[in-house]
């Protein structure tokens, strides 16, 4: 997708994107790829653009994602040779003028996939329930039977309020003219019909706006956000609603690219479309179909998971964590240091036929988890135990899987060396098995000194750095010529968790801080040393 495009793909698919987390871009691009089956997938920092056919109830289920937007238009910055307010103004007045019909085109394209979306919704729970069915069956019925009793002109007057003063108006004057007044009804039965495919006068909307760059040094966000706004309202003749709107606008302008959507999933977007319905069902009015009200109030991201009501670690990284670690059915998942159990949630999610194990010292914490395991109803697959993380009551090479968020020391202190937990978690791994470990900066580099400092170093290859900051690494093979004495001398020098093998290295932000999720594998046999990491691209971002 070039900078320039509007929010049609290929055969008129929609466009999307979605916000994440610095980092996870590479998660997120796998995932839609996988889940919903998009093509033309490709990133810009903290966001990746995808088209798909797939229903919203599918883009639902996006776990990398923080929030998912239908994509208007996304193009080149704005041109402006210096910081020029009068030019700069004009660029974003452009935005809107230069391309009207993408921005109707996108409107359609969001009102279709609210209402299918509610449909759906609506007709699962008639499904699952027969007595409502029945019911639902009779409302339509009485529906269809207020259709043909409402009186058109009664609608035309609700729907556009000027119908009225034009007839009153033409009252005063004693226009008799039964032919003319015959030709006026014909075409104002004609708009109401065209309104219901194009928003009506009485749509309202509001402008959310992020800007950096050269665009920032001149105008702030809420100036943007005006001026794209009286844009709007003299294009479409929209009403602006800071409160209640029944669409947002995002727009993103920056250095790199400009970007506006229209933000979907929230929660109110879905209260309002069951009470919109409802309407319909009850007065059975054209009016319902053309003002196809969605009251907004606030963005409800997709990270915000509904199952989880106790949040510990951001539940995106979690699930980045866990689709890493390659869980298998039948397995045994261990998070040696649990917290609230977020990482254990978002993988009993994702991976149900798996048995979860999450070990703390903390008796908060294991309250916390305890009640977040109950509200997803999943006390079957995942049982938490008060112990320490460096004498696990887990016989050796049990555990197929081990995920943890290791404490950085600040709201939490690591109670023993991190050498010494990474060797208990060896310990009682599977030959094979997997470690996922979301590190800070300074636990990262004790375990490459420790590594370094003890065993034979391999000279580094000049390899390109990956954007994403992911680091793929491959170990190298043991030299099979050691004499028996070289080897013991190489196991005694070898650092406690000499059996693990770096393999994957991403580096992704928790806000004010960042970290890297470490991948190990546990290998056959203990090596005499841990290679240098060859830094390779990822194939998480090959197209």
């Amino acid at each position: 997708m070039e900078p320039g495009d509007a929010g049609l793909g290929t055969k008129g698919a929609p466009r999307f994107f979605c916000t994440a987390g610095r980092g996870l871009e590479p998660f997120l691009m796998r995932e839609v790829r996988e889940r919903l089956a998009a093509t033309q997938v490709e990133y810009m920092s903290g966001k990746v653009f995808f088209i798909t056919c797939s229903n919203l109830s599918m883009i639902k289920n996006l776990k990398s994602a923080e929030r998912v937007f239908l994509l208007i238009k996304k193009q080149f910055p704005l041109t402006a040779s210096s910081p020029s307010k009068g030019k700069i103004l004009h660029e974003m007045r452009r935005l809107i003028s230069d391309d009207p019909g993408s921005w109707l085109n996108a409107i359609s394209l969001w009102k279709s996939l609210l209402e299918n979306d509610a449909q759906k919704e609506k007709l699962s729970q008639s499904i699952s329930n027969p007595l409502k069915r029945k019911v639902d069956e009779n409302e339509i019925v009485i529906s269809k039977k207020l259709k043909v009793e409402v009186q058109k002109n009664e609608e035309i007057q609700q729907a556009f309020p000027q119908v009225k003063q034009v007839e009153e108006s033409a009252l005063e004057q004693g226009d008799s003219n039964a032919g003319r007044e015959n030709l006026q009804e014909k075409e104002l039965e004609d708009e109401v019909e065209e309104a219901a495919d194009a928003p009506s006068p009485a749509f309202t909307f509001r402008v959310s706006c992020r800007c950096s760059g050269t665009v920032a040094k001149v105008f702030t966000a809420q100036e943007v956000g005006k001026i794209i706004g009286i844009a709007l309202m003299k294009q479409f003749g929209w009403k602006a609603d800071l409160r209640t709107p029944n669409l947002e606008i995002f727009i993103h302008l920056n250095d790199v690219y400009s970007v506006l959507g229209i933000p979907l999933f929230s929660l109110e977007n879905r209260i309002a479309m069951r009470q919109r319905m409802e309407c319909e069902v009850m007065q059975g009015t054209l009016l319902g179909k053309i003002c196809a009200i969605f009251p907004v109030k606030t963005r409800v991201p997709l990270a915000s998971r509904t199952y989880i009501q106790m949040a510990g670690l951001r539940s995106t990284i979690a699930w980045a964590m866990a689709s890493l670690a390659e869980i298998k059915a039948g397995a045994l998942v261990l998070d040696p240091m649990c917290g609230l159990g977020t990482i254990l949630l978002e993988a009993a999610k994702e991976w149900p036929n798996v048995y979860y194990v999450g070990t703390d010292v903390s008796d908060s914490q294991l309250l916390g988890a305890q009640g977040n395991v109950k509200a997803a109803n999943l006390q079957d697959r995942i049982e938490l135990l008060k112990v320490s993380v460096v004498d696990l009551p887990l016989p050796s090479e049990c555990v197929d899987s081990i995920i943890s968020d290791i404490p950085f020391g600040k709201k939490f202190k690591l109670g023993k060396d991190i050498t010494s937990i990474l060797q208990e978690m060896e310990r009682v791994l599977r030959v094979g098995g997997t470690i996922v470990l979301l590190l800070s900066e300074d636990h990262r580099r004790c375990l490459q000194d420790c590594g370094e400092s003890s065993v034979p170093q391999i000279p580094p290859g000049n390899h390109p750095a990956d954007p994403e900051g992911k680091e793929n690494t491959i170990p190298s093979e043991t030299e099979s010529s050691l004499g028996e004495a070289s080897k013991q001398e190489c196991l005694d020098k070898m650092p406690p968790f000499g059996s693990l093998v770096s393999v994957e290295c991403y580096k992704v932000s928790l806000g004010k801080t960042d970290a890297f999720i470490c991948k190990y594998k546990k290998s056959q046999a203990a090596r005499c040393y841990l290679p240098e990491p060859h830094c390779v691209q990822s194939s998480l971002l090959a197209s």
